[in-house]
């Protein structure tokens, strides 16, 4: 495969990725300032923060079909010419449904993921894919873009005008991909329910998913909490509150290619079981915490974990399912996503019960747990089939 090609796609679609994730977390940052125009109760707020994640999850896996049947260039093209119609709903939003309606279809910035890691693999030698991948999955990068920047210009500007500048990113990247896209990109047209039927009967595609489920869906689920959270529960400056979680989400997206090329020298599966046992701690430290500070160690130890964890999971993806890449990678990303669905709801509720989201935390530890003993039973029943 033509070098300069690989390299071009490869940019192209992280820096896509980018803008996709732009629009799909724009809400999280500005919850303060739209809070304070529109009244929102607080079960209201944990739904509001958590629906763009919905139709994020989902799309996935035909978005990763569909790469694999039209190419990168016009799913992501699509894409961002759909996005103009839930950000512009969302710049004239004034009442918690309108939030939610704007927000449910905002999903789709985060569902153009599993375009990029179908498509980019296909430009790349196997012992590289992991650090391509994890290159790509630096675009989630976008979440912080908008946790840092959404704030001190809505500041100046106002929320609703924040918003309606994403509508200009949005046009400039499609014209992007539409002139720059690769429109020669290597079709594989595998039917869907075959691909399917064989996936499903694969427990390893449990297993990842699963892990996936919980990397990056806190990922996900700091980002959307995090901004509000700091600033109910530690009277955090709203715009410091965006740094914070900017610096989570940073550093998180970029370990992720640290994450890809250690499953390219190392045994992907022991590296996850390293890294999952540190994230424990993590949760364990912010569920036992009531200082700032504490939790701040907490959050940063989830955050180092889950970007790795994500690199190394998705370097394990097409070394198993090579054939079915697209809808595995769809589904495994649809899984990820749905990850940081719940979070929300679950600290909402935990809160509400307990009046403390302790509790929460180490339900997260709880299922990192569950997920190594997972990650035993897999190496076992590797080695008893003799895969080395």
């Amino acid at each position: 495969m033509d070098k300069s090609k690989a390299g071009l796609q490869l940019g192209l679609q992280t820096l896509s990725l980018v803008a996709g994730f732009m629009a799909w977390t724009i809400i999280a940052p500005l919850m303060p300032f739209i809070s304070q125009d529109i009244e929102i109760t607080s079960g209201q707020l944990s739904i509001i923060l958590a629906i763009p994640v919905i139709l994020g999850s989902v799309l996935r896996v035909p978005f990763g079909y569909l790469t694999n049947i039209v190419g990168a260039k016009w799913v992501f093209f699509t894409s961002f010419v759909v996005l103009l119609v839930p950000i512009f709903l969302l710049s004239q939003a004034s009442t918690p449904g309108n939030l939610m309606f704007a927000g449910f279809f905002l999903g789709v910035g985060g569902a153009i993921f599993s375009v990029g890691v179908t498509s980019i693999p296909k430009y790349f030698a196997k012992d590289k894919v992991g650090l391509a991948n994890g290159i790509y999955g630096m675009g989630n990068l976008g979440t912080a873009v908008s946790a840092f920047l959404a704030p001190p210009i809505a500041g100046i500007i106002g929320w609703q005008n924040t918003v309606m500048s994403y509508l200009a990113v949005m046009v400039v990247f499609a014209l992007i991909m539409f002139f720059l896209g690769d429109g020669n990109e290597p079709k594989v047209k595998v039917p869907l329910v075959e691909q399917s039927r064989i996936l499903l009967k694969n427990y390893k595609l449990y297993y990842l998913s699963f892990w996936y489920f919980i990397t990056f869906g806190a990922f996900v689920a700091f980002g959307l909490f995090l901004p509000n959270f700091l600033v109910e529960h530690f009277g955090v400056d709203k715009v410091d509150a965006g740094i914070r979680t900017g610096v989570f989400i940073a550093i998180a997206t970029l370990l992720r290619p640290i994450g890809g090329m250690l499953g390219d020298k190392f045994d992907a599966v022991t590296m996850l079981k390293a890294f999952f046992s540190i994230m424990i701690v993590g949760a364990l430290i912010i569920g036992l915490s009531d200082g700032i500070f504490l939790f701040t160690v907490g959050c940063l130890t989830v955050s180092v974990c889950a970007g790795i964890g994500n690199g190394l999971i998705f370097k394990l993806v097409p070394h198993y399912f090579s054939k079915e890449a697209g809808v595995a990678n769809g589904i495994v990303s649809m899984m990820g996503g749905l990850g940081g669905f719940f979070p929300p709801l679950v600290i909402s509720a935990v809160t509400s019960m307990t009046g403390s989201s302790n509790l929460a935390f180490i339900l997260l530890a709880i299922f990192g747990v569950v997920a190594l003993l997972t990650m035993f039973n897999l190496a076992k029943r590797e080695k008893t089939a003799g895969v080395q």
